[in-house]
């Protein structure tokens, strides 16, 4: 904790104090943004604008970190790296506030700064803070990106991200498409939520929520997803605790549908925490037959049955092991329908946890890559003859993706590709996937979570 922590009795800390904190402790600790902000969130209990405030400082700072420490970098005489830690997260989230929000008067930025500066440090670093922050203010207006820089330098500055990655995606997509991820990927992430069609429709559940205030549109996506327009936390809502919906994100929601799972089924989910997919395999079944969903860790295999338990499933079965190791739990042939949703590098998902671009390398890929064909490798031989597979992931990079499929597919003659059901996509993606059963979504198409789904069916 840094100096003056905020368990300093007699004075209850504000957003850019909380944020602060949050902030030092992600790049000190290696600490996960999302589950570090709603612990000191819950721990404060600021006001609803404070803590909205403070939410948007971590965020949106973390997101925007490189273009943020280049122009800072320009003010600091000697380096932001020889600041303490919390002096520099105190001058990041300053800087975003001067730069990126428009609702807060630049000086109040600043003057804020100062005092926190003053009560968690001293005089001299009140008046560092002060100087740096002032020069940036009078300098806003000239800030500027140097002319002629190649373009993944460019887009890395313009859109923060880091520049091995957009150069990774300019050569796969092109600049257009390049851009575009990047800049979805720093938009507010929607919230989207998926009916639980054991307990209700579509429809029924979007006139409920309409009365409790909670106004959505039907998702473009996924047949099964509706979209928050307003309304606030709904994970604390009566309806989701009551077991009518879940909170899953569009292009998840397409995975289940593509197993399409029959009632009576048996169905192995291999990588099944949280258990959205799980619960929605089931819900699919009509809560008849069994989704025998494994995990790796007990701790996430717990998750998976509050799911169930909350969602009123009682044909999910959950199992401890690694996914490389179910082959030696049940014999060939036991299951009618295999999901592998892979661990990946995650890359889809940047705009939830804009942490991962910070903390990924180019390296991670090909590593995550070799795990994914030894999983697959694994677990294919537990699949029926006429039985499908499929295999999913939350990433964007072809190595992780339809280059994986491939190769499983040109080393393993008794499987296939197989087309999509009809009525999952919207028709341009159906078209796309077609018969090869491969399908990429961008975070750009929908706005959704960047996803990949691959169907295959092994011969009779």
């Amino acid at each position: 904790m840094t100096k003056g922590s905020m368990n300093r009795p007699g004075r209850k800390p504000g957003a850019r104090e909380a944020a602060m904190d949050v902030l030092t402790r992600v790049e000190q600790d290696q600490a996960y943004s999302n589950l570090l902000l709603n612990q000191t969130l819950e721990k404060l209990k600021l006001e609803r604008q404070e803590a909205a405030l403070a939410t948007e400082l971590v965020y949106g700072t973390i997101q925007r970190l490189n273009t943020i420490d280049y122009f800072l970098a320009r003010f600091a005489a000697k380096g932001l790296e020889r600041l303490q830690p919390w002096v520099r997260s105190l001058l990041r989230l300053s800087f975003y506030q001067i730069r990126y929000l428009d609702r807060i008067p630049p000086h109040a930025a600043v003057n804020e700064a100062v005092e926190l500066a003053k009560r968690r440090g001293h005089a001299g670093i009140a008046g560092l803070v002060n100087g740096i922050l002032r020069n940036v203010l009078r300098e806003k207006e000239r800030l500027a990106l140097p002319e002629g820089l190649p373009a993944a330098a460019r887009i890395a500055l313009e859109e923060s991200h880091p520049e091995w990655m957009v150069k990774r995606w300019l050569d796969r997509y092109g600049e257009g498409e390049a851009r575009a991820m990047c800049r979805t990927n720093n938009e507010p992430p929607k919230v989207s939520l998926r009916v639980n069609r054991l307990k209700g429709t579509r429809e029924a559940l979007t006139e409920r929520l309409a009365e409790s205030g909670v106004d959505t549109r039907p998702s473009a996506l996924a047949t099964d997803g509706l979209v928050a327009v307003s309304g606030g936390r709904l994970g604390g809502h009566p309806l989701f605790a009551a077991g009518e919906f879940s909170i899953q994100d569009e292009s998840s929601m397409l995975v289940a549908r593509v197993v399409a799972p029959e009632a009576g089924m048996r169905v192995l989910d291999c990588c099944a925490a949280p258990g959205g997919k799980s619960a929605h395999l089931a819900e699919l079944m009509d809560g008849k037959g069994e989704v025998v969903a494994a995990d790796l860790h007990e701790h996430k295999e717990a998750l998976i049955r509050e799911q169930a338990n909350r969602l009123g499933l009682r044909n999910i079965r959950t199992v401890v092991s690694d996914a490389r190791e179910l082959a030696d739990k049940y014999p060939a042939g036991s299951f009618d329908r295999i999901l592998l949703d892979a661990p990946c590098s995650g890359l889809g998902v940047i705009g939830r946890k804009p942490d991962l671009k910070w903390a990924k390398t180019a390296g991670d890929i090909a590593e995550i890559a070799g795990l994914q064909r030894s999983i697959l490798q694994a677990v294919h031989r537990l699949l029926k003859p006429g039985g499908i597979l499929v295999y999913s992931t939350c990433t964007t990079e072809p190595e992780e993706n339809e280059e994986q499929v491939r190769r499983f597919l040109a080393d393993e003659p008794g499987f296939a590709p197989e087309p999509f059901p009809e009525g999952v996509l919207p028709p341009g993606k159906a078209e796309e996937a077609g018969a090869a059963g491969m399908l990429q979504l961008l975070p750009q198409d929908y706005g959704s979570d960047g996803f990949f789904i691959a169907r295959m069916r092994r011969k009779e």
